[in-house]
């Protein structure tokens, strides 16, 4: 059972005065609440240990990917393979950052591996600042929290720059219009970005321009003139690119390969993103204790959840039960990619039966939890819980 702790306070005052204003706006922060996860120092390092071990798993399931040319089993489109051969080999091109999404971990329940978000992870800012700012409200140290995420970010870009010295420390950060959420969490990154010592811009990815020959440039709105950037950090997903704006794809590809500009998070991140990655690790780990069973097809007798290969916020999943029978679902616009089945286990929950999902930031190293609180099948209507370290 969860134990939850209320805090009375909530974290507006204390992100003001920490300039953390634009992060109060009404689409930004709806969904929290004044209650808090309670975790033993044991459960955190649990959290932190199996992310590390987790990610060491997933670069070797990528190579094994690349090794067999199983990119059309990931559902990985074919323009793609190149670049992600590439980003691969170059290890100037360091993964930025991800969230694993666990279940358990709590109360003595197992820590499954659920997903990797790895290439465009959201909920940085409400794990971040946001439950940070609630225990300062509420007068606890931050010593009671398993959150590093921004200085972890940080060191993630000192070391992007210790890398490229070729490359000038310009980085052009870049979401898709309307969507105000996608904002925050790219403005949480330009702050990170701007302490490691890079000079920050932002637009929306329609105001970008690509050149084959030149590489990535951003027009200033102060005089007009477009202006070269080296570094780009893009929260649109990789085969999104891939499938929709072929053109760009092969002009990025160039610029990789001549070294115009290095994109974040590399085009490899897709290797990990692809949910068909659970069932490579399920063949590489079989019984691993992180991990839960996967296939392509429906496990015989077991109860499974049906997920399409690139969905996201729980859209397109089904719960089924052991005969195969519908046990819940939830619609979504990802349903022409190919599922798997997953193995299904049941989340923590509290004593109103909402149900609690760990999501571990991993930014070189494990750096920090927050949970997301809902129904069986955690969506896009699922609320947002910090936590203390009891």
């Amino acid at each position: 059972m969860i134990s939850l702790r209320t805090l009375a306070t909530p974290p507006n005052n204390q992100l003001r005065n920490m300039g953390w204003d634009w992060m109060l706006g009404q689409d930004t922060l709806p969904y929290l609440t004044n209650e808090v996860v309670t975790l033993q120092s044991d459960e955190v390092d649990a959290y932190y240990e199996a992310a590390n071990e987790l990610f060491e798993m997933f670069v070797a399931a990528g190579q094994h990917v690349i090794d067999e040319n199983r990119f059309e089993e990931l559902g990985i489109p074919s323009n793609l393979v190149e670049l992600i051969k590439l980003s691969w080999e170059d290890d100037r091109n360091i993964h930025l950052y991800g969230r694993f999404d666990l279940a358990g971990g709590i109360d003595n329940q197992p820590i499954k591996l659920i997903e990797f978000n790895a290439d465009t992870a959201t909920c940085l800012p409400e794990t971040t600042v946001v439950q940070y700012a609630h225990l300062k409200a509420n007068g606890l140290e931050e010593s009671h929290q398993f959150n590093a995420v921004f200085e972890t970010l940080t060191g993630q870009f000192e070391e992007l720059l210790a890398l490229n010295p070729d490359l000038q420390p310009t980085l052009l950060l870049s979401a898709m219009r309307d969507f105000p959420e996608d904002d925050t969490n790219v403005m949480l990154l330009g702050e990170a970005a701007r302490e490691a010592g890079f000079e920050i811009e932002f637009d929306f990815v329609d105001n970008v321009e690509f050149s084959a020959e030149e590489g990535i440039f951003w027009q200033n709105p102060k005089n007009g003139q477009f202006e070269k950037l080296d570094f780009w950090f893009k929260l649109i997903p990789w085969e999104s690119i891939a499938e929709d704006e072929p053109e760009l794809l092969r002009i990025l590809t160039e610029i990789i390969q001549k070294r115009l500009a290095i994109v974040l998070n590399p085009a490899y991140t897709l290797l990990f993103q692809s949910k068909y990655i659970l069932k490579i690790l399920w063949e590489l780990y079989p019984n691993h204790p992180l991990l839960l069973e996967t296939d392509n097809k429906p496990l015989p007798g077991k109860a499974c959840v049906e997920k399409v290969l690139f969905g996201r916020e729980g859209a397109n999943v089904r719960i089924l039960n052991n005969d195969g029978s519908e046990r819940q679902a939830v619609s979504g616009d990802y349903g022409a990619y190919p599922k798997i089945y997953q193995e299904y286990v049941e989340f923590p929950q509290d004593s109103a039966g909402y149900t609690y999902q760990a999501g571990v930031f991993y930014a070189g190293e494990a750096c920090g939890v927050g949970f997301r609180r809902g129904g069986r099948i955690i969506d896009n209507g699922a609320g947002f819980v910090g936590h203390i370290v009891e």
